[in-house]
């Protein structure tokens, strides 16, 4: 009786394509470059401007779309319940991403560009702080809230990539993320994220 070879399948010829290729290890390394690449000194100016609101007991708001949106949220929960150092004040941050009745509202109503810009208004008061992601750096409704930040004399930081866009010019500070990938982009600002948020939690529990 004569074997015969399994005929190959759809899957076993995309494996073959893919080990030959080897997307996997070709982000993974494009990511670990970006990593590399990201500037520590525009870190920690963005980790001071968030300790200093600390110590003054200022709100910080954070805010993004899509991806964005969701590390605004992570940021928010990492700044409140991470950095808790018994016997010292907690962060006062809010991320604009969670009130989805609200940001509905705004957006049925007025316009999407609004749905940040309104809230902030609510709220804002001199010497807060804005924390603004985006990885072009050009959505319209981030642009619109940091305009509104600045006019009411709060700071802003801009987490952004590749080039910066047009929030790059309008931010006090700006964490730019090297890199054209948009997955990328937001991985790295998942990573600086966590990196602030650990770094402030170090920084008050020596304050």
């Amino acid at each position: 009786m004569t074997n015969h070879p399994p005929t190959p399948t759809l899957l076993d010829t995309v494996e073959e394509s893919m080990q030959a290729n080897d997307p996997l290890n070709q982000y993974l390394v494009e990511l670990e470059e970006a990593v590399r690449l990201l500037k520590r000194d525009t870190l920690w100016q963005a980790t001071q401007v968030l300790f200093e609101a600390w110590r003054r007991e200022a709100q910080i708001f954070i805010l993004g779309n899509g991806g964005s949106a969701a590390t605004a949220s992570h940021m928010a929960n990492d700044l409140n319940k991470l950095t808790i150092t018994p016997g010292k004040p907690r962060f006062k941050a809010i991320a604009l991403t969670d009130n989805i009745p609200l940001m509905t509202a705004w957006g049925n109503d007025n316009s999407y560009e609004d749905i940040f810009a309104e809230q902030l208004i609510n709220f804002i008061r001199p010497d807060d702080v804005v924390v603004a992601i985006s990885a072009s750096g050009n959505s319209p409704n981030v642009l619109r809230a940091v305009q509104v930040a600045r006019q009411h004399g709060a700071l802003a930081i801009g987490l952004t990539g590749d080039t910066g866009g047009k929030l790059k010019g309008l931010v006090d500070y700006c964490v730019l993320t090297p890199t054209g990938h948009i997955c990328q982009q937001e991985d790295c600002h998942l990573i600086a994220e966590h990196a602030i948020a650990n770094t402030l939690k170090a920084l008050v529990e020596a304050a």
